[in-house]
């Protein structure tokens, strides 16, 4: 579910192109997104994704039954291509038509941003993330009815 649709109720083609890239990640990992990463500093599949791919280590969650005979950089190309769906900013996302066009050629891809959802548990922050020190404090009232 893209972050637009799950916070604010909004809903757009880029929530499709979301969607798509959690599951072009699925795929070529194995994995599902809401999983547990215990040797992540992030919360889920898709952060821990962006952890590997800015370490240059993407290839190390790419699932094993794919078969060793596929091209690397053809593997991490669509890898690229879904951390570009995933992006937190829907502005920042291709349209669908870009991404079929980058599944089809060889043109060169711009570098990934930050994706949604991405939660760093070590506490330190992400460089390419928002400004330090900002938040909010949120609570929820849970009311119970109970019948007479």
């Amino acid at each position: 579910m893209s972050p637009e649709y799950a916070m604010q109720g909004h809903f757009s083609i880029k929530s499709d192109v979301y969607s798509f890239g959690v599951l072009l990640i699925e795929i070529l990992t194995g994995r599902r997104n809401n999983g547990h990463y215990p040797d992540s500093p992030t919360s889920n599949l898709i952060g821990h994704v962006w952890e590997l791919w800015k370490n240059d280590k993407a290839m190390e969650i790419v699932d094993s039954s794919l078969g060793g005979g596929l091209p690397s950089a053809e593997v991490l190309r669509c890898l690229q291509i879904g951390l570009l769906c995933v992006q937190e900013s829907a502005t920042d996302r291709p349209k669908m038509s870009a991404v079929v066009a980058m599944l089809g050629n060889d043109a060169s891809l711009p570098s990934p941003k930050q994706p949604a959802f991405f939660i760093n548990r070590s506490g330190q922050g992400d460089e390419t993330g928002s400004s330090q020190g900002t938040g909010s404090i949120n609570t929820v009232t849970l009311t119970m009815p109970h019948a007479r």
